[in-house]
C-alpha cells in the first residue's frame, strides 16, 4: 500500500485520475495477499488485535526504506525514538 498511497508524490505531473486508478490496481494486488495472510495468522492463533499490530509495524518498516530510498527523506533521531516506541508496544501485546 505504501507504493499505491505515496508513489505519486515524485510523479505530480501525471493527471490525478490516472494516479488513483494505477493506486487502485496496486491495492486491489496487494490486498490479495493480505486477506490469506490474515486468515493463515489467525489460524494460527494471533487476535485480530495482533495481525493489525503487526501489520502496521510491517508498513513502518516497508514505508521507512520506500521514504529514504525513493522519496530521498531524511531520518531524523525522532523517527527512531518513535519506532522504539512501536517495538515496545509490539512486545506487550504479544505478552502472554
Amino acid at each position: 500500500m505504501t507504493f499505491a498511497w505515496y508513489g505519486h508524490l515524485k510523479h505530480t505531473d501525471t493527471a490525478l485520475w490516472k494516479v488513483i486508478l494505477i493506486s487502485w490496481g496496486i491495492a486491489l494486488f496487494e490486498y490479495s495477499l493480505m486477506v490469506p495472510a490474515n486468515r493463515i495468522g489467525s489460524l494460527s492463533g494471533m487476535s485480530g488485535f495482533q495481525l493489525k499490530i503487526t501489520q502496521e509495524v510491517i508498513t513502518l518498516v516497508v514505508f521507512t526504506v520506500f521514504a529514504l530510498l525513493y522519496l530521498k527523506e531524511p531520518f531524523h533521531w525522532k523517527y527512531l525514538v518513535s519506532f522504539a516506541l512501536i517495538v515496545g508496544a509490539v512486545a506487550v501485546s504479544f505478552w502472554k
